[in-house]
């Protein structure tokens, strides 16, 4: 056992019982996992990435490249953050972990919250700053990623004012207090959010602050040289935090590494923890460890310490003298540090390299933000001083493969040589080359260093290298967290129309469609889909079907300049259409591409009501709110969504007039009578009805009447399925299927929908040479040679059969269905100069064969609408 007789801030009255890797181990309560591994003598914890070389314990804190595990289902926890609790069970990764396909049990919630100042980070100086703010009567809210505050002055020995401050801050009405919770993400105007770790979950808080205080510390990076990934070797200052703070000593001989002054104080802390200091080496001093050697002994506790660090190997910087190799179980390293400048950068805040601290600090300031403490630059509490920029120790000046620079991705200085060589230039280029920086840490201890390698290949300084961008969030952020309680059954709210029970009652099987649950077929005995598709569709066409379209958007649209409105937002204009009529209507986005599609009702004087596809509705009236809001205020417009504020049912089919006369004894529905696109409003057992020559409105009593008027007629309710093959029949798009926000109007053969007499949004886009061009993707129809083969959707289209060489694509399929009324398969597709192409055949190429079809207008069935007339 490593364990101290006596020290640090754990609790000795409380021992834990934990498993690592199977085997049991006993610590206490205050530990973290890392520090009751290093108690129990376990050094090695994992296998690297990519060569599977043993790694240990590196730093203490949220830095820590290589003690990475999982616990329960969640995967890449730090050792050095997970708190030792009883009956914890950790297992050991390496480098990468595997996200569990069982639901996530824990609790999660999220909180929003607005302070006037919000302090990241509980060291000294957070700790100062949230005690002036919370002294001028400021709503303050601190936070912190430990499990208690205090940060480096845990290990410091400041108890006293350690203390005394949180004590004071605690009596504070306005100041709140929170650790375990970890700022990881700054946006605009001050949104900062924060994952708090909770018992059995977490809880996401998205903070709106006046003033936001970084006090995030700094990180201590290590030196290069050849096997620095050995167990055994760790930064300075994660060793004096395991003694002092956790009463551990993580090793027996040590030798301390440095380029700086802040490993000063480390031969006392090594010395009063019976830890034998061997060396210290300095490089201004003049030498420098140029390699490492390894145990061959595996110690007891499962065999975890092969390969562990046994000897270091020091050299003179310069000259001829002989290299000596000093034994020591424990290598302190310390290459200086990089200020924790990764929320300041997420807020748009500039860096500069600084000479004289070999690091990047801020440089200028934010409106509304602080950066104070080590954060900004200021070192002295670190101990820098003065400080030696080194750092790659070569060893034998042409193997590079083992001085590695980001430990948790096992990328090493030859591989960014190899970037280099390759000829990239720009340090991101080299982050994506070798993935430094890519792995759950983000390169905390990586970053930097990469960027000065690249420096020195490159000959130029490291300040005109720069550093690769910090991009939310700083940990790595559960899903789980993110979605907070919207899990499960209430990931996405699930919507149903009153006449749901009933399809549920008949076995309708369902699709999502948006948020709603929209039936899909109605199967019956064994049928499958196909075969119930065909059945409803010879129903639909030969006698009458009757379908729940009541998920359709349905906006109302009132007030004295509701005319004028429609008019802009519509391609097509609607000042002849009288009260009691409908029109199809199409709306472009600002570019002219096709945006939605629907009905739009003329109900008053100032009242019309537009209807959507199901999946636009919202997106639909958030677009026109936004140009009523912000482009057109001067219009008296009122719009109210009301999609759930009336069920819809489709009757459809040669007989359907038989049903709706069953209902409606009263109203004449000939066709001279009850017109196309007209609208009508009846009454039937009591039920309010508007009924148009399209669709009619109510819910589910509106439904068993029409099955039950029906019912004598062979009545067929149909899916959405069936739905699509009826429209696709009829050329009618879908929005969302043949359009894909490059598609316009005239490319779907709709030009006559488009007005040339009124301004409209998109307008002025169809005036452009590129949506004039003759070799734009045109909406066609597909008839494949054999009838029987079904075009998948999506398949690309080509002019030759031949798949020996590489061919164009000129197309692609949106739509394909088997037709019971044409009684073969049939497409919709959009192809280059696609009307220029009717009679002719072109290709789609597919696993293991070539499908032949007949390029045709995209109308199949009713060409002249006489079964709609009749």
């Amino acid at each position: 056992m490593s364990r101290l007789p006596g020290g640090g801030r754990i609790d000795r009255a409380r021992p834990v019982r934990f498993t690592f890797n199977g085997t049991s181990y006993r610590g206490f309560a205050g530990d973290t996992l890392a520090s009751a591994l290093l108690a129990n003598d376990v050094r090695v914890v994992g296998t690297s990435l990519t060569y599977a070389r043993p790694r240990g314990i590196f730093s203490a804190g949220i830095e820590e490249p290589n003690a990475v595990v999982q616990i329960g289902q969640e995967p890449m926890l730090r050792a050095t953050q997970v708190e030792l609790v009883d009956g914890l069970d950790a297992i050991g990764l390496s480098g990468k972990g595997r996200v569990s396909a069982e639901p996530d049990t824990g609790h999660f919630d999220k909180v929003y919250a607005h302070c006037e100042v919000l302090v990241v980070g509980g060291g000294r100086a957070g700790l100062t700053a949230a005690l002036a703010a919370g002294q001028s009567g400021d709503r303050v809210l601190l936070v912190d990623e430990q499990a208690e505050l205090g940060g480096r002055l845990l290990s410091a020995g400041w108890d006293d004012w350690l203390s005394a401050t949180i004590s004071q801050l605690g009596s504070m009405p306005d100041v709140r207090l929170f650790t375990r919770s970890t700022a990881f993400g700054f946006y605009d105007q001050n949104l900062v959010l924060i994952a708090q770790r909770i018992a059995d979950g977490g809880r996401l808080w998205q903070v709106r602050a006046r003033q936001v205080v970084l006090a995030t510390g700094a990180h201590e990076r290590p030196l290069i040289f050849s096997n620095n990934d050995r167990p055994g070797v760790m930064l300075a200052g994660a060793a004096r935090t395991y003694i002092n703070r956790y009463g551990v000593a993580p090793g027996t001989r040590a030798v301390i590494f440095t380029n700086n002054d802040s490993t000063q104080a480390v031969p006392a802390d090594l010395v009063r923890a019976g830890i034998s200091v061997e060396a210290v080496v300095d490089v201004r001093a003049g030498e420098a460890i140029v390699d490492t050697r390894a145990s061959s002994a595996s110690p007891s506790g499962g065999g975890q310490g092969g390969g562990a660090l046994h000897s270091v190997v020091i050299a003179p910087r310069t000259g001829d003298r002989p290299h000596r190799e000093v034994e020591c179980d424990l290598l302190c390293v310390s290459g200086g540090f990089n200020p924790a400048v990764h929320l300041f950068s997420q807020a748009q805040g500039r860096l500069r390299y600084d000479d004289g601290l070999a690091c990047f600090v801020p440089d200028g300031s934010i409106p509304g933000v602080d950066v104070v403490g080590a954060a900004s630059g200021d070192l002295g509490g670190r101990g820098q001083g003065a400080i030696m920029p080194y750092w790659v120790i070569s060893g034998n000046g042409t193997d590079w493969s083992t001085h590695f620079v980001d430990l948790e991705r096992d990328v090493t200085v030859a591989d960014v040589r190899r970037a280099t060589g390759a000829g990239m230039r720009s340090v991101e280029h080299v982050k994506r080359f070798t993935t430094i920086g890519t792995g759950s840490d983000q390169g905390k201890t990586a970053g930097i260093n990469e960027s000065a390698i690249v420096a020195t290949q490159l000959g130029q300084p490291v300040g005109a290298v720069g550093v690769t961008t910090f991009r939310p969030p700083y940990v790595p952020v559960s899903f789980a967290l993110m979605a907070g309680r919207n899990q499960g059954s209430l990931f996405d709210p699930i919507r149903t129309t009153s006449i749901h029970p009933w399809h549920v009652a008949r076995g309708a099987v369902f699709e999502n469609v948006g948020q709603w649950k929209r039936p899909w077929y109605y199967p019956r005995h064994d049928e499958d889909m196909d075969a119930a598709v065909l059945r409803e569709c010879h129903a639909a066409r030969e006698n009458v079907a009757v379908m729940d379209a009541s998920t359709l958007g349905k906006v109302e649209i009132k007030g004295p300049d509701a005319l004028e409105f429609l008019n802009r937002m519509y391609t097509n204009a609607f000042d002849t259409l009288k009260v009691g009529f409908c029109r199809y209507g199409l709306m472009c986005k600002a570019d002219g591409m096709v945006f939605d599609d629907g009905v739009v009702m003329h109900l008053g004087d100032d009242r019309w009501l537009a209807t959507t596809t199901t999946g636009g509705a919202a997106a639909v009236l958030d677009w026109m709110e936004e140009w009523l809001q912000t482009e057109w205020p001067e219009l008296r417009v009122h719009l109210t969504s009301v999609t759930d504020h009336w069920a819809d049912v489709a009757v459809v089919g040669p007989r359907s007039r038989e049903v709706v006369r069953t209902l409606f004894p009263q109203l004449a529905l000939d066709p001279e009578s009850f017109p196309f696109m007209a609208i009508r409003e009846g009454e039937t057992g009591g039920i309010p009805v508007r009924l148009h020559r399209i669709t009619f409105w109510y819910g589910l009593a509106l439904w068993e009447a029409v099955m039950a008027a029906g019912e004598p007629l062979g009545i067929t309710p149909y899916g959405t399925q069936t739905m699509h093959v009826l429209r696709a029949e009829k050329g009618y798009i879908i929005c969302g299927q043949e359009t894909d926000g490059t598609v316009t109007p005239q490319d779907l053969g709709m030009g006559w929908i488009v007005s040339k007499k009124k301004a409209f949004v998109g307008q002025r886009s169809h005036r452009r040479s590129d949506t004039a061009r003759s070799d734009r993707k045109q909406l066609v129809g597909l008839l494949p040679v054999d009838g029987d083969q079904l075009l998948p959707e999506g398949a690309q289209l080509v002019l030759q059969a031949d798949r020996s060489s590489g061919v164009a694509m000129i197309g692609h399929v949106t739509s394909s269905y088997r037709s019971a009324a044409l009684g073969r398969s049939f497409a919709l597709a959009m192809v280059r100069s696609g009307r220029e192409r009717f009679g002719s055949t072109i290709y789609a190429p597919l696993n293991g064969h070539v499908v032949a079809a007949v390029v045709t207008e995209p109308i199949f069935y009713d060409k002249e609408s006489t079964r709609r007339d009749s």
